[in-house]
């Protein structure tokens, strides 16, 4: 049986089109989208009705989890938390350990956030070579235990990466795009994994001309 393999990026960040944001904020490390960005993910949302997707898999930073429950109120569909998809814990980004909002916090606000489902222990702090481990095995596992199922991964430039290259081994970090609210689809036929999208942002009508990671 074939598998579809969905991975998204978040939609644009309020420190990306403020700066000084980070300057004044309570969790600076934990942006939630600029306006644009809501609507980066209304479009992303849209693009992926009909594709037949089950389960939607978030890291648990806001922007991730605001851009996953705009897709998983569009598509009618619960909400799992993961910190495997999280964001690289770079201490060159983050000077500490980031401060997110929890699960049950998170669950008030967006009520599709399935509680029930592990969400895993965020590791800071954690080399590149760490990132593309730990986002490679999550997609690894999640894939093992849905397995024959069409599933969505919204993370960040990191973890679609890091998330691209565990199911496709052959794929180096240079080959995948990972620009704002983009879309990478792999497929599996009979065990093995191709890649049909990389980095599409056909579906946006607002693109960066610079994609930035952190």
């Amino acid at each position: 049986m074939t598998q579809t393999v969905w991975i998204a990026r978040h939609g644009n960040r309020i420190d990306f089109v403020n700066p000084a944001w980070f300057n004044t904020s309570a969790r600076r490390y934990d942006p939630h989208l600029s306006d644009d960005g809501f609507v980066q993910a209304q479009q992303l949302a849209n693009r992926l009705v009909g594709e037949g997707i089950t389960h939607i898999f978030s890291s648990p930073f806001l922007r991730t989890v605001q851009t996953a429950n705009v897709i998983a109120e569009t598509l009618d569909l619960p909400l799992k938390l993961n910190w495997g998809l999280g964001e690289w814990l770079n201490p060159e980004w983050m000077s500490t350990y980031p401060e997110t909002l929890t699960p049950q916090i998170l669950a008030q606000q967006f009520p599709r956030i399935d509680l029930s489902y592990p969400i895993g222990e965020a590791r800071y702090p954690e080399t590149w070579e760490d990132c593309l481990d730990r986002t490679a095995k999550t997609a690894q596992n999640i894939v093992a235990a849905f397995r024959d199922q069409d599933l969505l991964f919204v993370g960040h430039g990191a973890s679609v990466v890091g998330t691209a290259m565990g199911l496709v081994p052959t794929l180096a970090e240079t080959d995948i795009h990972a620009s704002l609210c983009c879309l990478v689809k792999l497929v599996r036929d009979d065990n093995q994994w191709k890649v049909e999208l990389n980095g599409d942002i056909s579906h946006l009508n607002n693109t960066e001309t610079v994609i930035r990671f952190n």
